[in-house]
């Protein structure tokens, strides 16, 4: 069972940055493809990014390429995402995952475990 926690999430302007960070538990971390999504109120749930088992291969969604920035430290069991040029449009929940494999999902069922989510809200 892996327990995934994020923090960092917040209020910001338009053009503004944040950096979120999900801490997960258990020895197993270093083994999983990570995930972060977003859902915004009367959305489906939506992929953001994505990273493999030791960080060589990350997938960014069409809205968040070039802006958005996914990365992992397997020594502090934690994956980052680093946002920039913040728009309106990126508020929503941000939600972390754990993927019981090596390489990269793109989709919510591919996903095993699931944070609790964090609040990116981003003012015009």
């Amino acid at each position: 069972q892996v327990q995934l926690v994020e923090s960092g999430g917040g209020l910001v302007q338009a053009g503004g940055s944040l950096r979120l960070a999900c801490a997960a538990s258990g020895r197993t971390f270093s083994s999983y493809a990570m995930g972060w999504f977003r859902q915004a109120p009367g959305e489906e749930r939506e992929s953001v990014a994505a990273i493999n088992w030791s960080g060589a291969i990350t997938y960014y969604a069409d809205s968040t390429k070039g802006r958005f920035t996914i990365s992992r430290d397997n020594t502090k069991n934690t994956v980052y995402l680093q946002m920039n040029s913040l728009k309106p449009e990126d508020t929503a929940v941000y939600y972390c995952a754990a993927r019981r494999a090596a390489n990269i999902g793109r989709n919510v069922g591919e996903y095993d475990y699931w944070g609790q989510g964090s609040q990116v809200t981003v003012s015009s």
